[in-house]
């Protein structure tokens, strides 16, 4: 499995341009999608109106789980990122001399942005804004193979770290609605 894992990792990662080394940098920057939170808040406050507080107060303990999550699997299975990886030494493309911390499984940056899709799918409810939100998920995490610092594995890893939280923090929001509308 670990060598499957490696192997796509190299094929991904050398699928790079100068382009699309800038492209994929920007998209894995945080706060380059700060428009899109905007957007998802301001899609909550029409959709629950006096009632947005309970969705937005429960915004950051899915990304504590996220990324209190990730970084507790990272410290206990050390899995070295592919850029720090000593056995792929020269083969590994970066952007920037960028390579992260130590270890990579599992990826914080596709549990968060997975997380969000999930949470905000659930609440939104709506085709369009579910594609769209699952296809930025998938965008930055695949810009994380791109950029030398994540496996596959690393990624689908944190994706299901991600579904799983959004899943169960957007139920939780669903209940507390529906109890605080009785």
């Amino acid at each position: 499995m670990i060598e499957l894992d490696r192997n796509i990792f190299l094929f991904l990662n050398s699928l790079h341009t100068p382009f699309l080394d800038r492209v994929m940098w920007i998209l894995s920057m945080r706060t380059v999608w700060i428009p899109l939170y905007l957007a998802i808040i301001w899609l909550l406050f029409r959709k629950y109106g006096k009632r947005v507080w309970i969705p937005l107060s429960l915004v950051p303990v899915l990304v504590l789980i996220d990324d209190q999550g990730s970084t507790l699997l990272k410290n206990l299975t050390e899995r070295p990122r592919p850029c720090r990886e000593p056995d792929l030494a020269g083969m590994v493309h970066t952007v920037n001399g960028y390579c992260a911390g130590m270890y990579g499984f599992v990826s914080g940056h596709a549990s968060n942005s997975f997380g969000i899709a999930t949470f905000s799918s659930i609440l939104l409810r709506k085709r369009w804004i579910t594609w769209t939100l699952f296809i930025w998920a998938f965008l930055v995490s695949y810009s994380r193979i791109y950029l030398g610092v994540h496996y596959p594995g690393d990624i689908l890893g944190g994706a299901l770290l991600g579904l799983m939280a959004g899943a169960g923090v957007a139920w939780t929001a669903v209940k507390l609605d529906k109890n605080i509308k009785k």
